[in-house]
């Protein structure tokens, strides 16, 4: 029904990597200007004299985002079987519908519905922070980190499982130094494992650290070993974007078709 206005509907809410078009740029700017004002409007309303001043203003930002959100996730639902990933009219309208994106869609308008439930009112109202994800489907900046991650999945799984593996071995060895001298702090491995990560990550709180001579060398050696290592999955993605952004046509540059037979590079 309608195959003219549903890819339409389509064309102008999904993303894609081509130009965009004036109404496409106009409904983008729409929405992710309602996704600030929403973020800014979580923010005030927890200022309570704030609350007080504007509430009928913050009420209105929450009612225009809810129909606009809510049409916007019905639309793209109706709209989905113009992708060929999602064509089967129900089945490829489910499969949308459980991607991340859909998900952070639907969790734009779920407070509002959720404040019908029963639960706290203030935690219903917090939850409409989960709006400012939405920014995702607008930047194409965090669909090229998107990409990025995709491609680089695997090194960058096969680095936090080293991260992983480091912090169980050094939050063992302390809880072995430690735990007589202080069982309150170090107590068990998994209370030991809170020790490892700030220091692992260099940002050393200071509520729990070692007092014997041998922990406090290998508090030393690991806060050094945090620096490299935690640098591991940074060079990763440096190197993805590189060489994502090499394979990108320079724009006006002479090399984008090939000057003997006319093929696109």
């Amino acid at each position: 029904m309608f195959p003219a206005l549903r890819s339409a509907t389509h064309q102008l809410l999904d993303y894609h990597d081509g130009g965009q078009t004036t109404a496409e740029r106009l409904t983008d700017g729409v929405l992710l200007t309602l996704v600030s004002l929403n973020a800014a409007a979580v923010v005030l309303d927890s200022v309570k004299v704030l609350d007080q001043q504007y509430h009928p203003l913050f009420i209105g930002i929450e009612l225009v985002s809810l129909y606009v959100f809510t049409l916007e996730y019905l639309a793209r639902v109706w709209s989905c079987v113009e992708d060929v990933r999602y064509q089967q009219p129900w089945v490829g309208r489910l499969r949308f519908m459980l991607t991340p994106l859909a998900l952070i869609d639907l969790l734009a308008v779920l407070p509002f519905f959720l404040a019908f439930s029963g639960l706290s009112l203030r935690l219903v109202r917090l939850l409409r922070v989960v709006r400012v994800l939405k920014v995702a489907r607008y930047v194409k900046a965090l669909h090229l980190i998107e990409r990025v991650i995709r491609r680089k999945r695997a090194e960058l799984l096969v680095a936090m499982g080293v991260i992983g593996v480091m912090l169980l071995l050094v939050s063992t060895l302390m809880y072995a130094i430690e735990s007589e001298a202080q069982p309150d702090k170090f107590g068990s491995i998994p209370d030991t494992m809170w020790w490892g990560v700030a220091t692992l990550t260099t940002v050393g709180y200071g509520d729990v650290f070692p007092i014997t001579p041998a922990g406090k060398l290998l508090s030393s050696v690991i806060a050094v070993l945090g620096l490299g290592l935690f640098a591991i999955p940074t060079g990763i993605l440096a190197s993805g974007f590189s060489e994502h952004l090499q394979e990108l046509p320079t724009e006006g540059s002479a090399f984008t078709y090939c000057p003997h037979c006319g093929k696109k590079l």
